[in-house]
């Protein structure tokens, strides 16, 4: 038996696509020459792995079992290129993965610390919403990630990062007419406010709703919206309030010039910026150097808001 770690790699790309040519097309390769190595495992195996069909591939039982092997030793194979590619610390090739409303802020000067402590560092980054990039992770398509707590996955390790509090925005004219003054203002008490969010499946989407108390089929809920600075625009406009995360005020309040921003009272809500890896993946050196860098890049935007 000469059973090789292409062929692993194939046969794991085929059992994730089902179909020939689209598993071909994700390892870059021809569709015969993915279907040789497949062939020639089945051989070295002494049986079928997947049920050929018109349209596709279904794994037989003897494949399913087989993937099991498979997927373990591709874990395996990644540990040992991880560990082999940080021993000297964080350097290289790095993929890692932030949520939309992180990226846009936190990506220009983390890219920047990274280049300038190692100008041929290859840095792949992936802007997705968390369970996507959860699941990224945990494949093993992603060495890090950057989202916010909590984090529901077993087998990720998490390291808190900086504290974004919120800010209420909204235009000038909705928010002088609101009776409570912003010293006592709170996201429970917004009344009957309008409030814009992001469209489902966003953390801050949840985030908004926990902390003002509100559901998602609330009348005065709007959830559509697919970036911040679609947000931004539409509070500008008068349309309704939003919450704003510190970390992207400077940047949205730059490109809608009539939103306004206000603090809730003391203690302000805030999210918890994190990041994430594999427990599986050893964090010496390379981890904390980025956890490092996302820190010093976090922390020096929010604290000049805090400061306005």
């Amino acid at each position: 038996m000469n059973v090789t770690l292409r062929q692993l790699t194939y046969f794991r790309a085929l059992a994730e696509h089902r179909h020939f040519g689209r598993a071909a097309a994700s390892v870059s390769v021809s569709q015969p020459a993915l279907s040789v190595q497949i062939r020639d495992l089945e051989h070295d195996l002494g049986q079928p792995l997947v049920e050929r069909r018109a349209r596709d591939v279904v794994l037989t039982p003897f494949g399913r079992l087989m993937l099991t092997h498979a997927e373990a030793v591709g874990e395996g194979v990644r540990s040992m290129e991880e560990a082999a590619r940080w021993h000297g610390g964080l350097s290289g090739r790095l993929r890692i993965g932030l949520i939309p409303t992180l990226a846009p802020y936190l990506l220009p000067g983390t890219l920047e610390a990274l280049r300038s402590g190692d100008i041929s560092m290859d840095v792949q980054v992936q802007e997705a919403k968390t369970d996507r990039l959860i699941a990224d992770l945990v494949a093993g398509r992603l060495d890090a990630a950057v989202m916010a707590l909590p984090i529901e996955a077993a087998g990720l390790v998490a390291q808190t990062l900086f504290e974004d509090r919120f800010l209420l925005a909204g235009s000038a004219a909705r928010l002088d007419a609101m009776k409570s003054g912003a010293e006592a203002l709170r996201p429970d008490g917004l009344g009957a406010q309008q409030l814009l969010l992001l469209e489902d499946g966003h953390c801050l989407t949840d985030q908004a709703l926990d902390l003002c108390g509100r559901g998602r089929g609330h009348a005065q809920i709007d959830m559509g919206a697919s970036s911040l600075a679609t947000l931004t625009r539409l509070v500008a406009a008068g349309f309704g309030l939003t919450l704003m995360p510190e970390l992207a005020a400077e940047a949205e309040v730059r490109g809608a010039p009539g939103v306004r921003l206000v603090r809730f009272a003391a203690p302000e809500p805030a999210r918890t910026v994190c990041l994430v890896r594999r427990a599986s993946t050893g964090g010496e050196g390379w981890f904390a150097q980025l956890a490092e860098v996302l820190t010093a890049v976090g922390t020096g935007i929010t604290a000049a808001v805090r400061k306005v």
